[in-house]
């Protein structure tokens, strides 16, 4: 079976694109491990479908598998991808378009000079909505990890956030403890993990290891989610710029019960065709 799709990229953070409003197709775990594989397949962190809505508020449905062929809630990297994939490819003539993704409704936006804007929504604290098991919402939960205690931030940006303070992001122990925290008993869904040193009140340098993908260039809900941590921590002021090792984000949060917004580029790569082997259901 051919399929065509896009490769995209959002700071080096890098997705498969399909077009299922035009070509109904839907990779199941196996043919999306398989897209994504970087050595037989195309190669990605993520795949991006772009559907008709289920909804009659939405003008797209949007849905992300991981590169393990897991489906998730939500990529803020993707969603700047997508609106220029469906402006791009004539899905429609807005700039701003409503998006349905299993964690509810996000607002991307097309700007004048290329980048994109995407309202992210209300960041989420409550144990119950990350998932996370414990007790509270403070800003600082304890986490044992390898034998020791650290420190995180949780907080759903639709998708599930732990977030850590380090002095020296390029030293940070990502490979260590990035599977570790992933997959900690207190997060029943799994978890990113991000390690985030502060640079001064609006900046951070930010690595986040993926849920389901690893450690990756850039991941848009990890930035919003380590600028939320660090605005309620105390140690920092909107907006933010997040230097990831794929480049620059900006993010802006105003507060509790109020959406972040995060500003970044979005660059096609290529498009291509690709048979998929028949054994893969």
């Amino acid at each position: 079976m051919k399929i065509r799709f896009t490769k995209m990229h959002g700071l080096g953070n890098d997705f498969v694109v399909l077009d299922a409003v035009t070509h109904s197709f839907v990779p199941s775990a196996a043919q999306a491990r398989f897209l994504a594989d970087r050595h037989f397949g195309v190669g990605c962190d993520q795949l991006l479908v772009v559907e008709k809505p289920q909804r009659a508020d939405a003008d797209f449905r949007y849905r992300i598998f991981n590169a393990d062929g897991g489906e998730v809630e939500q990529c803020g990297n993707g969603a700047r991808c997508f609106v220029r994939f469906v402006h791009e490819k004539g899905l429609t003539p807005k700039r701003e378009i409503r998006v349905e993704t299993r964690a509810g409704i996000i607002a991307p936006r097309l700007e004048d000079g290329g980048e994109v804007t995407v309202d992210m929504g209300v960041p989420r604290f409550a144990p119950a909505e990350i998932p996370f098991v414990g007790d509270s919402d403070a800003p600082a939960q304890p986490l044992e990890v390898g034998g020791r205690t650290i420190e995180v931030g949780v907080v759903s940006m639709g998708n599930p956030h732990a977030v850590q303070v380090v002095a020296d992001v390029d030293a940070a122990p990502v490979a260590q403890q990035g599977p570790l925290i992933e997959s900690h008993p207190r997060f029943p869904q799994r978890v990113n993990a991000g390690f985030m040193q502060i640079a001064g009140r609006h900046a951070i340098r930010l690595r986040v290891y993926e849920r389901g993908a690893g450690e990756t260039l850039a991941c848009g809900t990890g930035a919003c989610a380590a600028v939320v941590s660090g605005i309620r921590r105390g140690l920092l002021d909107s907006p933010v710029d997040v230097q990831t090792r794929g480049g620059m984000l900006s993010i802006a949060w105003n507060g509790p019960d109020t959406p972040v917004l995060m500003t970044g580029p979005a660059t096609t790569v290529f498009e291509g065709e690709i048979d998929i082997p028949e054994d893969l259901q």
